[in-house]
């Protein structure tokens, strides 16, 4: 597993602050490059990635210094291959040490002329300055100390891993999508928090909100701060929800645009027979289609204005747990309970006299039941079928149930990779699904949309006198089963 990339680009200009920083091209002529590792975001308490000079090269050329990482085949290391190669994590950066008289001054210009040692470079998940490091460089003027020197991809003119550059001063590409750039997710979280924005990050704003105003329509937005969430964060939102477990891990995502009908395949008709050496005709299957509506999610939250203090990062992850907390559990409590009417439609909706089981007394359900209910399901949805209620109807009800041989019906998942199987289908555990109730089915013909994402907007006015920010998350979304043949739905009293 290989990484290459450019921890220094020389003579591009980076915005720090209100000072532009620039690595002049004769920087590296006498810098110490014999002993550097390769780090995860400058966490040196972990075991370095790689190690000059047998896992790690380093190279100057005309464009700066280049980097050749053989990272190892860890959990870490796989993990952080494989987010550069999906391109979550696109920039590096590097601490050093400015050499004696290393440095000049031309207005707010810091030209850094040379270098006298190299420690480590680092490849970050957001290669952006807080105001930290803006701070500390701004006490370090003339000193000889050890400094974080953060190359944005693309603030300073280059590609790294295959991603957009700059070229000239300010001219930007950032590909078909500027919200999975990291100059975009940068200027996300600063605008909210106040900050300024370099100039890249300025650019990549200016063309997120030319897109945003292409489908503004879409949301009902009051200021004209409010910006989509980067791609990237919006992706660990819905990653970090569908570990919780739940119906919402089990449904199938879609982000396709609102009022379009999306053809969904269905389970195929069984085999026939045929005479030998007969021509078989091939099978056509026909899809049914299903179309997400527009329903609007809305959440306001308010936080000190300390948030302005906070770095990026942490913001971030504070803004991940809000959106988690609430937009992803709207839905979730709709997959199960959704009525339909200015809300997405929920997996109880989908049943009537037949694919519903019902039994008097929860004390006289027993093996027969459950056998009903898993003969009860068409052929072609067992195969990926699951088993969902909420915890007290399994504690209390299904973990107590065997069959004619005494054999219990539900077992434990000793490895913890599920919750365990009743009958040898997964369960899942849902909460939102109410008590008494059990849904069998495959959970694949149950869908969600975000068509656009989610979309935040921050104001100060109505927080004056408390010093708060205020924050409105917005989204559109929808959901619906495809297939009401795909469940079947047993209940008790």
């Amino acid at each position: 597993m290989k990484l290459e990339g450019y921890a220094i680009v020389f003579d591009s200009q980076a915005q720090i602050g209100n000072v532009q920083e620039v690595i002049t091209r004769n920087a590296l002529a006498n810098c110490d490059l014999s002993d550097v590792a390769l780090f995860y975001n400058h966490d040196t308490n972990h075991i370095p990635l790689a190690r000059t000079p047998n896992t790690l090269t380093l190279a100057v050329d005309e464009r700066g210094l280049k980097f050749s990482a053989i990272v190892p085949d860890t959990e870490d290391g796989r993990s952080i291959y494989e987010s550069v190669k999906r391109g979550d994590l696109r920039g590096c950066s590097f601490a050093f040490q400015v050499a004696d008289n290393g440095e000049s001054w031309e207005g707010n210009i810091r030209k850094i002329n040379n270098i006298a040692k190299i420690f480590e470079c680092s490849i970050c998940p957001y290669p952006a300055y807080d105001e930290t490091s803006i701070e500390a460089r701004a006490k370090q003027k003339g000193n000889n100390v050890m400094e974080n020197q953060e190359n944005q991809l693309g603030t300073n003119a280059q590609k790294l891993f295959g991603v957009g550059s700059i070229e000239g001063d300010s001219a930007v590409n950032f590909g078909d999508d500027v919200i999975s750039s990291n100059e975009y997710r940068s200027a996300f979280f600063k605008s909210l928090q106040g900050k300024e924005l370099s100039t890249p990050e300025k650019a990549a704003m200016t063309k997120a909100r030319e897109n945003f105003e292409k489908r503004a329509n879409e949301f009902n937005t009051s200021t004209n701060s409010a910006a989509v969430i980067p791609t990237a964060t919006l992706d660990e939102i819905i990653s970090k929800a569908r570990t919780h477990g739940g119906l919402l891990a089990e449904c199938r995502m879609f982000s396709m645009p609102s009022k379009i009908a999306i053809p969904i395949a269905t389970p195929t008709d069984k085999a026939a027979w045929h005479v030998e050496g007969a021509a078989v005709e091939s099978e056509k299957i026909t899809p049914t289609a299903i179309t997400f509506d527009g329903n609007e999610i809305m959440k306001v939250f308010s936080i000190s204005q300390k948030v302005q203090t906070m770095s990026i990062s942490a913001f971030e992850s504070y803004i991940v747990d809000e959106l988690e907390n609430c937009v992803m559990s709207t839905i979730e409590d709709a997959i199960v309970n959704g009525t339909g009417n200015g809300q997405g439609t929920g997996i109880l909706t989908a049943f009537d006299s037949d694919n519903t089981i019902e039994t008097a007394s929860n004390t006289n359900i027993g093996y027969a039941d459950i056998t009903r209910t898993v003969a009860k399901l068409k052929r072609g949805y067992a195969n990926g079928a699951k088993f969902a209620m909420n915890n007290a109807t399994l504690w209390s009800n299904i973990y107590r149930l065997s069959d004619d041989n005494q054999r219990p019906l539900f077992i434990t998942d000793l490895q913890n990779e599920t919750i365990g199987r009743l009958l040898g289908y997964p369960v899942v555990i849902d909460d939102y699904l109410p008590d008494n109730t059990i849904i069998f089915g495959n959970f694949n013909y149950m869908a969600y949309n975000l068509p656009a994402g989610i979309v935040i907007e921050s104001s100060r006015e109505s927080s004056f006198k408390s010093a708060l920010i205020d924050y409105r998350a917005l989204a559109i979304a929808d959901c619906k089963p495809v297939l009401k043949d795909a469940f079947v739905k047993f209940s008790f009293s």
